[in-house]
């Protein structure tokens, strides 16, 4: 189902601005790897499994690593690729549904596999293998290992590879909306690792996004479905799409249920942090200032017992 060439198409002659490796990118010849390959994404997730389970056994009765410079240089770095992506992508996006196209051309028409969208979309396949390290911090830092992160990892891996190879349009929304969403999350992750105290509401925030993009991609899915039940003619093969329903589906019912056990559920992970900072003082300077005091009526009570005595 993959081409080589589309037409019409937002081709290099439309950004002003390449950066390095976008005019030199080959579609034909990633495609061809990708189609050669892409089972090697089984490979990879099945590997990625055995060393985090493995991992989490070892790091039994281990001290957990502190890892905050590594962890703050690992989110800031694909806190930027995701920014650059998105960014990238943008235009070529925008074009699909304006002007003379329309949202069917942008599901159903795969023109962004080439040019300076297609260097980014290879990059955007081939970071799903470079994501799994988010897991090894996961278990080296001894952090709650939940179903919700490996599932997701080696999911969007095999899809993302899947989709790749045929060229599914669709993705052009399901990776520009997947670069916005890492472009804030990895930053939020970033500060999160220098210590820096962010409100409540941004990881709500955050997680409402990742909420939507499910939202996103089964609507995508479905309209897809209708063309293509309807007759009509849509890049995306049927077993990718009901991939595309049943991956996007599953993430909005995890996505839902994490929402409700971080965030809303009584005694969530919020609710004890609030307890515990009404429970102490909120700042050092406080405490400093009760230590200054009970210092000073010490030595007050010491003062009046000299007087007393000397009386």
């Amino acid at each position: 189902m993959a081409r080589h060439d589309y037409w019409p198409r937002y081709g290099l002659e439309n950004y002003t601005l390449l950066l390095p490796f976008e005019d030199s990118f080959d579609g034909a010849t990633s495609t061809g790897w990708m189609q050669k390959n892409w089972l090697h994404s089984l490979t990879a997730s099945a590997a990625y499994l055995v060393v985090i389970f493995a991992g989490q056994k070892m790091m039994e009765g281990r001290k957990p690593f502190s890892l905050d410079t590594p962890l703050f240089l690992w989110n800031g770095g694909l806190a930027i690729f995701s920014i650059l992506g998105f960014l990238r992508m943008t235009p070529e996006w925008i074009w699909s549904w304006t002007g003379e196209n329309d949202l069917k051309y942008s599901i159903c028409v795969a023109s962004f596999a080439q040019a300076v969208s297609g260097f980014w979309t290879e990059q955007f396949a081939l970071s799903k293998v470079g994501e799994l390290v988010d897991t090894v911090f996961i278990v080296a830092r001894k952090r709650p290992l939940l179903f919700l992160h490996w599932y997701h990892h080696i999911s969007v891996l095999v899809y993302t590879w899947h989709a790749y190879k045929d060229h599914t349009a669709s993705g052009r929304w399901f990776i520009w909306m997947n670069y916005g969403v890492h472009a804030v999350m990895y930053s939020y992750y970033a500060i999160r690792s220098l210590k820096w105290r962010t409100p409540k509401w941004i990881a709500m925030f955050i997680t409402v996004l990742q909420i939507s993009q499910m939202v996103a991609g089964v609507t995508i899915g479905i309209a897809v479905y209708r063309i293509k039940s309807s007759g009509g003619e849509c890049q995306q093969t049927w077993e990718n799409l009901y991939l595309n329903l049943g991956m996007y589906f599953s993430y909005f019912l995890l996505f839902c249920n994490f929402f409700y056990h971080a965030y809303l559920k009584k005694n969530n992970r919020y609710a004890v942090l609030d307890t515990k900072k009404d429970s102490v003082p909120s700042t050092k300077r406080e405490e400093k200032e009760e230590v200054k005091e009970e210092t000073k009526e010490r030595n007050g009570v010491i003062t009046r017992r000299r007087a007393h005595k000397v009386d």
